[in-house]
């Protein structure tokens, strides 16, 4: 099974900027999306074969997320009982019969920490949900979880510390998810593979210089760890100051 997780950063403007094209190309047989920026009705996405599933945030042009699947999924559930979290589209949870796939967009803790205690909350929520799923079936966690991990995850991590999505705190968190039964399934197969990043500023030259940071991931749990083939990052598609990440298990 080949999964797919892409932060298009508004995926009206994706759409303009070849989308459709990589969609169809990578055919992966569940392809996540998060910060789609956009609500019901404002976007006609007809493409065969797939179920869809949206969360869209209140606020206008703001957060969202998305799920395309070809095999229809068990269940379906938006957010986790977090009013100010669904309120944002932040989390998609799909059960299929052998796992859950949860889509998530993490808040950003922002670059004066003004929302670091929120997102904190957040963690803590969503590992307490994770390992209740976990209990039940197989995870695999998808999406832009805000957070470069470990210093070989981002290009200048002495000058970053500290920084929003490179903070003790938030390093921690992850941390602690991984200590908790799951798997960071890029890093199972690179353990110490450098430069690899899936989002780069919008400033002048720093995508082409490969100044970047890992904060999308394919997050699995343990039980899963024998059955995954493949995980890569497409650096090379552009249409966002985020890249595509592929993860495939059997």
């Amino acid at each position: 099974m080949k999964l797919v997780s892409w932060n298009v950063n508004g995926l009206r403007a994706c759409v303009k900027k070849g989308f459709l094209e990589y969609f169809q190309q990578v055919d992966a047989d569940i392809f996540c999306i998060q910060e789609t920026k956009l609500q019901e009705g404002q976007i006609d996405l007809n493409i065969d074969g797939y179920e869809q599933y949206w969360n869209y945030a209140l606020k206008k042009g703001y957060s969202g997320t998305a799920v395309f699947t070809k095999v229809k999924p068990l269940s379906v559930r938006y957010g986790v009982g977090d009013k100010e979290s669904e309120e944002e589209g932040r989390i998609l949870t799909l059960e299929f019969e052998e796992f859950f796939l949860v889509n998530v967009y993490t808040p950003n803790s922002q670059r004066d920490l003004a929302r670091l205690g929120f997102r904190l909350e957040w963690e803590e929520q969503i590992l307490q949900y994770l390992k209740g799923l976990d209990k039940l079936k197989p995870v695999v966690l998808c999406g832009d979880l805000n957070v470069a991990h470990q210093e070989i995850d981002l290009r200048n991590p002495k000058s970053n510390h500290g920084n929003s999505g490179f903070t003790i705190e938030e390093r921690g968190k992850m941390t602690t998810l991984l200590e908790s039964g799951f798997v960071d399934s890029f890093r199972h197969f690179y353990p110490d593979k450098e430069h690899a990043y899936t989002w780069w500023s919008y400033m002048s030259k720093v995508r082409e210089r490969n100044i970047g940071w890992r904060i999308d991931y394919f997050i699995v749990s343990e039980t899963l760890k024998d059955r995954l083939i493949h995980a890569d990052i497409h650096s090379d598609i552009m249409g966002s100051d985020h890249c595509p990440v592929i993860l495939e298990f059997h």
